[in-house]
């Protein structure tokens, strides 16, 4: 019975509703899980990325911290160099 039947009963006409939404619904469901599939290897692109952002991120942290170590270690050698320049021509100034 279909409910073109005009003699189908509300409960078949009603059932029959019922058929068709969930074939609806499943199909719509199907839809979105191959959309979802889809979409995984965009995701895992994704996370790969945030990944090598944070990596990269974090050796420029540590690329800043070895730059400031390197520029206070210049600023001391220079300013024992320029005591030892000193050193040198007060030695040469006495001679």
């Amino acid at each position: 019975m279909t409910s073109d039947d005009p003699n189908a009963s509300p409960l078949a006409a009603a059932a029959e509703r019922l058929t068709v939404a969930i074939e609806r619904l499943e199909a719509r469901v199907a839809g979105l899980l191959d959309g979802i599939e889809a979409s995984e290897p965009h995701r895992r692109e994704a996370e790969a990325l945030r990944r090598d952002r944070a990596k990269l991120a974090a050796d420029l942290d540590a690329a800043k911290a070895r730059e400031r170590e390197l520029q206070k270690l210049a600023d001391e050698a220079s300013e024992a160099l320029g005591a030892a320049i000193n050193e040198v021509r007060e030695a040469l100034g006495k001679v």
